[in-house]
């Protein structure tokens, strides 16, 4: 039998050392994204001891990223993108520009590099990793929030710019002469370069928004139909490396960029819940191989041999790009926490980094030691930005204390994260307070609403905030377990409260708080499984339901009604014989009612 199966090899390696890194980092209070880094270091040719395939790696952790970011579309709505395009836009041009210059010039007059290698260094710190801050954001409970959709939104506009830029360098090495194989370009044909790209951005942009928005869903519609699961993840698995390898042979796109766009438009068919639900899995495992591949990408031996280097270009990356994204942020006079947030989000760099350093190596524009240096730079940045956002409320609460500034933009208030001022004051009096935003829930508060209960919702999508307020009802936005986001919920009045859709750790977290502001309140959760509604039960958590244990009370009881005998009948007939059809037929009745 031949064993020489670099495939298989090398996920068996990848896989193993991720588990074991990524425990030990989570021991040691660490993200196991961390252990994950650590991992691709361990099985990479720069460290002794079995090797992983680098070529295979970077392919498979391209499917991760393909696959993260189809995620990410089918989560993120077209209305999201364009209702943060007055920050995102201007703010990731205006960062990637202030970020390109301050690295080009310290690379230039600290360094003594030519301008050239000082450009690309300068292009690899204004681009963060769209996979760290989705786990990130995920990881903090940021992604659905309006702080998680600025962020995102700013790096779907940074890999648009990186995508121009990548198309754009070859004529630029001409022009700065750097690669020493053409006599230098002129304007006009760098315009009509320019010009192309961004023609052909547009085009996909425009194919995936007009015909994408129509075929996808459509398609995958006619799929489900089937029946067949198999077809189901078939079709999920081609719409998101299809798409993606498409955009990028046709339109000279970003794989990321082509699969967060089918994923967005594919948001549009009735079935994206159940195919965000089919991914997460391959997610999951093919994110992890991102991370592993990047730890392999790092010769080591350059962390003692450009020691001072790294920690500068490091500097730069997590101080002098948060500051910046920061400021233009708060500027826009956007909240306090808004600012921060976004300015730990971007204190990183990851996959464009890289390639734009490789594609400066192949022109001949920066040599092999500086692509070491900046996968340094960035695993480094990567470790270090859970931390980032960890520092967050700390530096809020040191802001406030000590700064004007600071509390004046603490109070500027996200309008969803309070309760409109139209509000009856009957509504918060003895009302419910519902959390989350599924079918359960909306079946429960157009039920509440028939009856004239007065109810308040908390939802974390604000997408979703913004459409129940269209139906005139109360809800707010934010993370239920946030004792403020409770308190503006009004909870200190409420007699009642229902969970419907949080994971067990997070309905514990709200149980909690909501019996610290109001002990007397009556608290409902639905869990999602048996195990669940056992763990919260342990938990105190007297009031708990799953799905399957109300579906078979509801039918059981239904059945056991429909055979019971009627007491007219019985008094009519003075026998308890009757023909087996009624009742069978009465049962079969009342199961369809």
């Amino acid at each position: 039998m031949d064993h020489s199966l670099p495939l298989i090899s090398t996920l068996a390696l990848a896989f193993g050392l991720a588990l074991i890194f990524g425990y030990l980092a989570e021991r040691l209070k660490f993200p196991a994204l961390v252990g994950y880094l650590f991992a691709g270091i361990a099985c990479s040719g720069h460290t002794p001891g079995p090797v992983a395939d680098a070529a295979l790696a970077g392919q498979l952790s391209e499917l991760g990223v393909i696959l993260l970011m189809f995620g990410v579309g089918l989560h993120f709505s077209i209305q999201d993108l364009l209702k943060v395009r007055r920050i995102a836009v201007p703010g990731a041009i205006l960062q990637m520009t202030i970020a390109t210059v301050l690295g080009s010039c310290f690379a230039h007059w600290s360094w003594h590099w030519d301008a050239g290698a000082s450009l690309i260094f300068g292009l690899c710190l204004s681009c963060a990793s769209t996979v760290v801050l989705l786990k990130a954001l995920e990881l903090h409970g940021h992604l659905n929030t309006i702080d998680g959709q600025i962020s995102v939104g700013w790096l779907v506009v940074e890999d648009l710019a990186t995508v121009v830029i990548l198309v754009m360098l070859p004529p630029i090495a001409q022009i700065l002469s750097s690669s020493g194989s053409a006599e230098p370009a002129g304007l006009g044909q760098t315009f009509l370069v320019i010009g192309s790209t961004l023609l052909r951005v547009a085009a996909f942009v425009a194919i995936m928004l007009v015909a994408g928005r129509k075929i996808i869903p459509w398609a995958l519609w006619k799929v489900a139909r089937t029946g067949s699961r198999e077809l189901f993840t078939l079709f999920v698995l081609f719409a998101s490396i299809g798409i993606a390898f498409g955009a990028a042979m046709i339109f000279d796109v970003s794989f990321a960029l082509g699969a967060f766009f089918a994923g967005m438009v594919l948001r549009e068919s009735p079935y994206a819940r159940r195919a965000a639900h089919n991914s997460l899995p391959l997610q999951d495992a093919f994110s992890v191989l991102f991370f592993v591949g990047v730890g392999m990408m790092l010769d080591w031996h350059v962390l003692f041999t450009d020691t001072a280097s790294i920690l500068t270009m490091l500097a730069i990356i997590v101080l002098g790009k948060s500051i910046t994204a920061f400021l233009l942020v708060h500027f826009l006079r956007y909240p306090l926490h808004t600012s921060l947030n976004v300015g730990a989000a971007l204190a990183q760099i990851g996959e464009f980094s890289f390639i734009l350093a490789a594609q400066g190596v192949a022109l001949g524009m920066v040599g092999d030691g500086v692509l070491s240096m900046i996968v340094a730079a960035s695993i480094l940045s990567i470790a270090l930005n859970p931390l980032m956002f960890r520092a967050v409320p700390v530096l809020r609460r040191l802001a406030v204390r000590h700064f004007a500034w600071a509390r004046t933009a603490a109070m500027v208030t996200d309008p969803y994260s309070v309760l409109p001022r139209e509000t009856p004051r009957r509504v918060l009096a003895g009302q419910t307070i519902l959390i989350g935003s599924g079918d359960v829930t909306h079946r429960v508060t157009s039920e509440l609403k028939a009856q004239d209960i007065p109810t308040v919702s908390v939802v974390e999508d604000p997408g979703v905030v913004e459409a129940m307020r269209k139906l005139g009802l109360a809800v707010i936005g934010g993370d239920p377990s946030d004792p403020m986001v409770l308190v503006q919920a009004h909870i200190v009045t409420a007699s009642v409260l229902v969970i419907t859709d949080l994971d067990a750790v997070k309905a514990l977290k709200t149980v909690e708080m909501a019996r610290q502001l109001n002990p007397q309140i009556q608290i409902y959760v639905r869990a999602h499984s048996g195990s669940e509604a056992e763990q919260l039960r342990k938990e105190g958590v007297e009031n708990v339901w799953n799905d399957a244990e109300s579906i078979s009370d509801f039918i059981s009881s239904r059945i056991v009604r429909a055979y019971a005998p009627d007491d007219d009948d019985e008094e009519e007939s003075g026998s308890a014989d009757k023909p087996a059809a009624a009742p069978a037929g009465r049962a079969a009745q009342s199961v369809r009612g």
